[in-house]
């Protein structure tokens, strides 16, 4: 009888010392994650502040690409103009609010729309970034050569976008360009930006 009392006072101190050994290393765990938590959105946010932006589409001109309140990220870092990408401008002589835009041609390029046809055109070569027609004219007369140092921009949303076709949007400087839209991530689940 004596043996199977020590033995469950035994039994029962290797029970106590593995529960506070679990409880210390749950703490020790807990406090790991927390630590880790903070680290990983202390790095999120130095990334945001410095290289990345989130920026929400105000308005239709980028339809059907963007969509009004679409949220985008943009990268902010080391961005060279190019054509085809959508960039975020953030102002220009003409107006005092950003805006999202996409490029058509770059410093050197000749732009012509045939404002009949609907057909717009980059040293001879017909885009093909929208199947929508180019139709409304503004006050810039084509074809335009595209001065260095600028792009020309246009919406995806063609009959329904202030851009490079007036004088208040223009040939914008490269150094207006907040930087190229790299996705969505709202509305969830198109992420795809072309």
């Amino acid at each position: 009888m004596r043996k199977t009392e020590e033995y469950s006072i035994t039994l029962s101190e290797e029970t106590v010392s593995k529960k506070k050994k679990f409880l210390s290393d749950g703490k020790l765990d807990i406090f790991e994650v927390f630590q880790a938590i903070i680290s990983a959105l202390v790095v999120i946010s130095i990334l945001f502040i410095f290289a990345f932006r989130v920026v929400n589409v105000d308005g239709t001109s980028m339809k059907p690409t963007l969509q009004n309140n679409d949220k985008v990220v943009v990268s902010t870092v080391g961005y060279e103009a190019q054509r085809g990408d959508i960039v975020v401008i953030s102002s220009t002589d003409g107006l005092k609010e950003p805006i999202i835009k996409r490029i058509v041609a770059v410093g050197g390029d000749t732009v012509d729309i045939n404002f009949t046809t609907g057909v717009v055109t980059v040293n001879g070569t017909e885009e093909d970034y929208t199947d929508e027609l180019t139709s409304q004219q503004f006050d810039i007369a084509f074809p335009i050569t595209v001065p260095e140092g600028t792009v020309f921009v246009l919406g995806d949303n063609r009959g329904n976008s202030l851009d490079s076709r007036s004088t208040r949007v223009g040939c914008v400087d490269e150094r207006l360009i907040v930087g190229k839209v790299l996705f969505r991530f709202f509305p969830i689940g198109d992420w795809k930006v072309e």
